[in-house]
């Protein structure tokens, strides 16, 4: 078993008198890391609440503190999975956190944007926040030698990094197919009311041939025949929901500084590559020094993020084509 990086952290939170909320795209492993952390604490009482099921969705809304006292019973720990699937789910977290401050409370949530607006006003205060990611260079170094991650660097490179993936790699392509046709939008679509499923993948596919180029949202509006609007607001549910994430321009206040566009990357490369229908090995390939940019802002992205640092993060270029692909700003430091 592959140990996550953000572990340690997330128990060193525990029974501070806030709730822990643990964001991230379906299949990075929320699941399996929280049953990880429950068998670390043996001695301490759980319960474990899959919110995928209806009785457990219906248990935990709209409910009053004398119901969730007999819910709760003696445990000490409660892990509250796919926790965006219950209505009202801040209410019922805040409602744990002040009427039973020596029970700690770890809920996991698919999509940052569901779970977020249903627990941002209520909990204000009472939660820290984690996001997990598809695996890291540096948490495979615990099972692999260096020398093994060599080898086989420019198949992560292809198929990406997501749990199952590294797992089975003789089924990569069928799972990453499985992975982008069944889970990607999942949230997505469910959320709000979104009418053209097929203007989203056909977005996420004019993105994903634009890596590491900068990306106008007026040339995929044009592209793509619809508002500029809607593609600034399908793009805000990607990030939202760990499909993809955004460079913007560093603005200094140098006059040669371009800063109308913006960047977008894949949280895992192995999505964007099977959205493009190219599984091709890197030798293969025309986009290999694209590819490489995007997997190494990825790993810096984990780092920082399994971290727990925050930093603004760019990219520069001028109207003379001088470029730096990637910086970090953190406070008045660059």
């Amino acid at each position: 078993m592959i140990q996550r990086t953000i572990k340690k952290r997330i128990e060193k939170s525990f029974f501070k008198k806030k709730a822990i909320i643990i964001y991230g795209a379906r299949q990075v492993g929320k699941t399996t890391l929280v049953q990880q952390i429950r068998k670390d604490f043996p001695s301490i009482k759980s319960l474990y609440l899959n919110c995928d099921e209806p009785d457990i969705r219906e248990d935990l809304t709209n409910v009053s503190s004398t119901k969730l006292k007999f819910l709760l019973g003696k445990n000490k720990l409660v892990f509250i999975d796919e926790a965006q699937r219950v209505l009202n789910i801040g209410l019922t977290i805040k409602l744990l956190v002040d009427n039973f401050p020596s029970i700690q409370v770890i809920a996991t949530g698919s999509s940052s944007f569901d779970l977020a607006n249903r627990i941002a006003e209520p909990l204000t205060g009472r939660i820290y926040t984690f996001v997990l990611l598809p695996f890291s260079f540096q948490e495979l170094t615990a099972k692999y030698s260096l020398i093994e991650l060599k080898r086989t660097l420019s198949e992560r490179i292809v198929f990406g990094m997501y749990p199952e993936v590294e797992e089975k790699s003789d089924e990569s392509a069928i799972l990453l197919k499985n992975i982008a046709e069944s889970y990607l939008y999942k949230d997505i679509l469910q959320f709000q009311d979104i009418r053209r499923p097929e203007l989203l993948e056909k977005l996420l596919i004019a993105i994903a041939l634009q890596v590491g180029n900068e990306v106008s949202f007026n040339d995929l509006s044009n592209k793509l025949g619809v508002a500029k609007q809607t593609i600034a607001n399908y793009i805000n549910l990607l990030e939202k929901s760990f499909v993809l994430y955004k460079l913007t321009p560093f603005s200094g206040n140098l006059r040669n500084e371009l800063t109308r566009k913006c960047k977008l990357y894949f949280y895992d490369t192995g999505i964007r590559n099977v959205l493009i229908n190219n599984l091709n090995k890197l030798s293969l390939r025309q986009d290999t020094g694209l590819l490489w940019e995007n997997f190494a802002i990825n790993e810096r992205m984990k780092s920082n993020l399994n971290s727990g640092k925050t930093p603004n993060i760019h990219f520069w270029r001028t109207h003379q084509q001088q470029e730096i692909d990637y910086l970090e700003i953190r406070g008045s430091d660059i």
